[in-house]
């Protein structure tokens, strides 16, 4: 195992004094190992949580700031944050106008959240309304998961979500929003490459240097079916026509197309990817209204990627094009 890390059983922690270090605009809170807008609580606006296991990044934590989240739980790497830190996460956002929790349909994250928002709830008579994102088209039942998982939806529903609380909207209008983007939000991914978990040091699975795993999850699950490498043209038409044919999208659907790299993939291979997925688009008549290319949604080092395609209408769009301001996606201001 080579990494760029001390003591395995540090890595969480000493990643969130580095970002305490380089964005002194965020509250970081090493004890609860949580990320905080700076502001928080927002008088009258509505707070949003999330978060999860580390080994994400930049999700959850690179997503809190103005426009966005307003506090992200950081668990162990791929473990779910525990209650009393969801709980201190709400606390530090409520500022009386409700909590709206966006939550990864993984089973861990799905009880942790539950079980904080009856505590916010019987403690301080805080308001929450959790939404479970689940867009992940590969399987229905996982390793980690009862029904389908959530990934690179999320970033979507958390940009959204975001955008509606920042404007001033009630708490069932934003968690409406988180609702109607999950549910127009398909994705689906793929692996070249295993990640090692610093804990456990050594790869999550087995694959060779000549096959690849399509319908991955973000924690290194395996997903569809295991194939022969192909190439970016063969591997979009694995991944898009699912995505297509899922929801279904039609022709003349606008979408938010949304390339997320796991975390080994460069950038290069990812535009090769961009153009791939597009030219299937194309094929099927849908508009790409807006893009977004990076790794986001990651899986530690994964070589790899996935496709997030979110049907939009102008409201969402607006909601997409609203200043955000993170250390991870920032723009509009």
């Amino acid at each position: 195992m080579k990494k760029l890390i001390n003591d395995p059983a540090d890595v969480v922690g000493e990643a969130l004094a580095g970002m305490a270090a380089a964005h002194p605009e965020l509250r970081v809170d090493g004890e609860n190992r949580l990320v905080v807008r700076g502001d928080a609580p927002v008088a009258g606006k509505v707070g949003l949580v999330s978060g999860g296991g580390s080994g994400h990044e930049p999700l959850h934590g690179g997503f809190v700031g103005p426009g966005m989240l307003d506090a992200a739980c950081a668990g162990e790497v791929f473990t779910s944050p525990v209650p009393d830190q969801i709980l201190a996460a709400t606390a530090a956002v409520d500022a009386g106008a409700g909590v709206v929790h966006l939550v990864k349909n993984y089973t861990g994250d799905v009880m942790n959240f539950e079980m904080a928002a009856e505590l916010a709830a019987a403690e301080t008579g805080a308001e929450v309304v959790a939404v479970v994102v689940n867009d992940d088209v590969a399987v229905q039942d996982s390793l980690y998961t009862a029904g389908r998982r959530g990934v690179g939806g999320t970033l979507i529903a958390e940009k959204l979500a975001g955008a509606a609380a920042e404007q001033g909207r009630p708490l069932a209008a934003v968690a409406d929003v988180a609702s109607r983007v999950n549910a127009a939000s398909r994705s689906m991914g793929m692996a070249l490459t295993s990640c090692t978990v610093p804990a456990a040091g050594k790869p999550t699975f087995e694959i060779g240097e000549s096959e690849m795993e399509i319908g991955i999850g973000i924690h290194g699950e395996p997903g569809r079916r295991r194939v022969p490498v192909a190439s970016a043209r063969e591997v979009a038409e694995m991944l898009v026509e699912p995505i297509v044919a899922d929801l279904p999208f039609a022709a003349g659907d606008p979408v938010i197309c949304f390339v997320n790299g796991m975390g080994g993939t460069p950038l290069l291979e990812l535009y090769v990817m961009y153009n791939e997925v597009a030219r299937v688009l194309r094929g099927h008549g849908v508009t790409i209204a807006r893009s977004l290319v990076g790794p986001y949604v990651t899986s530690l080092e994964m070589a790899g990627c996935s496709v997030t395609l979110t049907k939009v209408d102008d409201e969402l769009l607006g909601l997409w094009d609203a200043p955000v301001r993170t250390p991870a996606l920032r723009w509009g201001v």
